[in-house]
């Protein structure tokens, strides 16, 4: 089964304010914030949303999170390296990680009612 494409981006930060503000300046507005560093940000035109993570530390990471239509799409058998299989989130979806050939992390996202 295939995804339904690129329904956002998940980019870590060392300055959620500062990475906050440029995504606005480029006409991004905020879906949402959380209390802890983080927040989703989405243009008024339409496209992929941007979810900015603070990470104080370690490796910063950015990758595409896609839409899939059930949790079937990550199934093991399919040619996929699963990293960590679809699990609830606690912002109402269904979330597993996959890798790419060069080893960079893909995020699947399925609704939570398929599963959950």
């Amino acid at each position: 089964m295939a995804t339904e494409g690129i329904e956002g981006l998940y980019i870590e930060t060392r300055d959620y304010q500062a990475t906050a503000a440029f995504w606005a300046a480029l006409g991004f507005a905020r879906s949402f914030e959380t209390d802890h560093g983080s927040g989703q940000w989405s243009h008024p035109a339409g496209g992929p949303y941007v979810f900015i993570n603070e990470r104080p530390d370690g490796r910063l990471e950015t990758h595409p999170i896609l839409r899939a239509p059930d949790p079937s799409v990550a199934d093991p058998g399919g040619g996929l390296e699963v990293i960590q299989p679809f699990a609830p989130q606690h912002w109402g979806v269904l979330e597993a990680q996959v890798r790419d050939p060069d080893g960079r992390t893909v995020r699947l996202q399925a609704p939570l009612g398929e599963a959950g």
